[in-house]
């Protein structure tokens, strides 16, 4: 074993009192800059190759197609934090007025038009790597204010991943697999429970060979929480206290090399945070650190019933952001094929 491996797969520093310290030490010891040069605005992405996009494509048995998305609506789960609110969703062109003959067309044509309002990331979303920042570090060590400016993400914008997000998908039903565990028979993991490296491997051990996490595959994580939140409205799911990943997860993201991970909450990462006074310690590492492409809101529940029904959890997924351009963030529907 080389130092550097003894390094990674050493137990993670967390000083639970020391969110920074913690914070640090993590991003020193799991660090992605300068890995793929300097000028590098994909991060993690690099490691979907067209190899790998033909692996994927072989997964494709059935034909049978999943929306991971859920739904843009005014009924969403936003409540104005930090500005973000649900769609705001406008007709400004109707049946109506086609029937009445007010929309000034010759010969009986009508039609139907509409806009939508909204933040890039106020339902099923990626964070782009201009999203979040570490100590005033944007992904692969540039200055923040040099990346993003009120002109939005001029290095990293979410459009530079438009052709990237197509591989393959690990579904990690983690609300499942962990039922014994966490006395729920329903699938769903509590909130605030905090999932671990050794969570993972055990789901990933329980689902069979198929879950086997490898380079450049996105893992799709179930815990349950949106099932919970469909069944029994929102309550607090934007913002709230939330299952997710435990900031001790970071080794493995970096040494899986996976290129994306998403979850079907809002923040990724376990809530309240592990620290005290902390806010997402763990986006800190991911995003600006590793380049690690997250994403959030997304449902997995009619694929995750699929995947429990015959035991495969592989698929190929697509999944690209919309190219907007400049924009940190991207609303996505994900769809996975089997």
């Amino acid at each position: 074993m080389t130092a550097d491996t003894e390094r990674d797969t050493a137990p993670p520093v967390i000083q639970r009192d020391d969110a920074l310290a913690s914070i640090s030490a993590m991003a020193e010891r799991h660090n992605n800059w300068g890995r793929w040069g300097s000028d590098d605005v994909l991060g993690t992405l690099n490691f979907i190759d067209a190899a790998k996009r033909i692996q994927a494509a072989g997964l494709v048995r059935t034909g049978e197609a999943f929306s991971l998305s859920q739904p843009f609506d005014t009924n969403g789960p936003q409540k104005g934090w930090r500005r973000r609110t649900n769609p705001v969703h406008t007709m400004t062109d109707t049946g109506v007025d086609a029937e009445r003959g007010n929309q000034g067309f010759p010969h009986g044509f009508g039609g139907a038009d509409d806009v939508i309002s909204m933040p890039l990331q106020c339902s099923t979303q990626w964070d782009g790597l201009g999203h979040i920042f570490d100590r005033g570090k944007a992904w692969n060590g540039r200055a923040a204010g040099d990346v993003v400016t009120s002109e939005g993400d001029l290095v990293t914008g979410i459009e530079t991943a438009a052709a990237q997000i197509v591989t393959r998908g690990v579904l990690l039903d983690v609300g499942r697999a962990l039922a014994a565990e966490t006395g729920r028979n329903d699938g769903e993991l509590p909130d605030g429970f905090a999932i671990t490296t050794e969570h993972l491997e055990r789901t990933i051990e329980r689902q069979g060979p198929s879950s086997a996490v490898g380079r450049g595959d996105i893992v799709v994580i179930r815990t349950g929480q949106y099932s919970r939140a469909r069944r029994e409205g929102w309550g607090d799911y934007a913002g709230g206290s939330a299952p997710g990943l435990s900031f001790s997860t970071a080794p493995w993201l970096h040494i899986s090399e996976i290129a994306g991970i998403a979850t079907d909450t809002w923040g990724f990462e376990v809530r309240p945070n592990e620290f005290d006074a902390a806010f997402q310690p763990l986006h800190q590492i991911a995003i600006p650190n590793l380049g690690l492409f997250l994403g959030e809101m997304w449902d997995p529940d009619a694929l995750a019933e699929r995947c429990a029904a015959d035991g495969r959890y592989d698929f190929l997924l697509s999944a690209p952001p919309l190219p907007i351009t400049s924009a940190v963030g991207s609303p996505v529907n994900p769809i996975a094929l089997r």
